[in-house]
């Protein structure tokens, strides 16, 4: 209960200690009550450590040939531990090792999160009870903490811009552009106030009016970005045009979790590789399968990053297309030092 995922990073290798685990590289989810690890192939195939059995953690620098670690030191196991891929251990500890990177952000994410112990408030096997008024004051002082945390963000985020003014004029100008236009569909729309827990409640109520807003609101942006979105994209660009009514990230998955109940034209979709999207819903995985052979075809190969030349789309939606034309069977790859590279499936297209 009350358990979100805070970071995810694919292609981590898990060690038994020293020894490497007798498991293929996946996925590592950290969220704000378990550290997990799930098979890439197999989502059946998945381990969970609580936060709270977390001692110390550490960083192991890659090396040549080697790949950059985190080193998780645990607590003795507990007398309920369940069932795990090893009856027991002769190590303490275990290795997160990192083959795509990602290892300096999700240290940092992980040692927040132990930081600020949220499991504790909130237990997982254990319902919430009433709040007291001491408990109210407490989640106060969260929601600020957390207001004033995203409002330094936007800062920061102003000062960035502040930067980029002197250094790239003509993306200063994309990026103001980019937000009035947000701001005036807004305004168009006789919605230049935004939904808040102050107009509309909390919990349910609350998401049904944001997830309606934001079912108007995000239907241009769409179809000017090609019918789809990041969500970390929507998240930005949705709190860029509410000015100091800063939204959590929390609140926006769960306003788009509710799109396809409420028989709004978007959707929330969850890539397999756990990129999270808002879609229009009539843009079709046909059309993304098709638009990515025809242009792989069309140069003969193609990165993530041509294809997003391309298309006009960010690297991380355009890699995630190329990996959807593969899963069905259209493409083909070379992973390489080079990088990896997309080509025609010749025996799916000579068969």
């Amino acid at each position: 209960m009350n358990e979100t995922l805070v970071i995810q990073q694919r292609g981590v290798k898990l060690y038994d200690g020293e020894d490497k685990a007798k498991l293929d590289v996946g996925i590592v989810l950290l969220s704000t009550h378990q550290l997990i690890w799930r098979d890439l192939k197999n989502h059946e195939c998945c381990i969970a450590i609580p936060l709270s059995q977390i001692i110390y953690f550490e960083e192991q620098a890659a090396g040549i040939g080697k790949s950059a670690k985190i080193v998780v030191h645990l607590h003795a196991s507990p007398a309920n531990k369940e069932p795990g891929p090893y009856q027991q251990s002769k190590f303490s500890y275990f290795k997160l090792s990192f083959k795509e990177h990602g290892q300096i952000e999700f240290f940092r994410r992980l040692t927040e999160e132990l930081s600020q112990k949220r499991w504790e408030s909130t237990p997982m096997s254990q319902p919430i009870p009433t709040a007291t008024n001491s408990q109210v004051r407490g989640r106060h002082r969260t929601d600020n903490l957390l207001y004033y945390t995203l409002l330094c963000y936007t800062l920061l985020s102003s000062a960035i811009l502040s930067s980029a003014i002197l250094s790239s004029p003509v993306l200063c100008y994309t990026l103001l552009s980019s937000t009035i236009r947000f701001k005036s569909y807004l305004l168009s729309m006789g919605i230049a106030n935004p939904v808040t827990r102050e107009t509309h409640g909390s919990g349910t109520h609350y998401h049904l009016q944001l997830a309606k807003q934001l079912g108007d609101i995000l239907l241009a942006p769409l179809e000017e970005r090609g019918g789809m979105m990041a969500l970390t994209e929507v998240y930005c660009l949705v709190n860029r045009a509410r000015g100091m009514e800063l939204l959590s990230p929390e609140d926006l998955v769960n306003a788009c979790k509710l799109f396809e109940s409420l028989k709004l034209p978007l959707r929330l979709r969850i890539f397999d590789s756990g990129v999270m999207v808002v879609q229009l819903q009539s843009h079709s995985e046909e059309e993304m399968i098709s638009s990515a052979l025809d242009n792989v075809t069309d140069k003969g190969s193609l990165t993530a990053e041509e294809f997003a030349k391309l298309l006009g789309l960010s690297v991380l939606l355009s890699k995630e297309r190329l990996l959807l034309a593969e899963k069905m069977g259209h493409l083909c790859r070379d992973d390489s030092v080079e990088g990896l590279r997309f080509y025609p499936n010749l025996f799916n297209s000579q068969a």
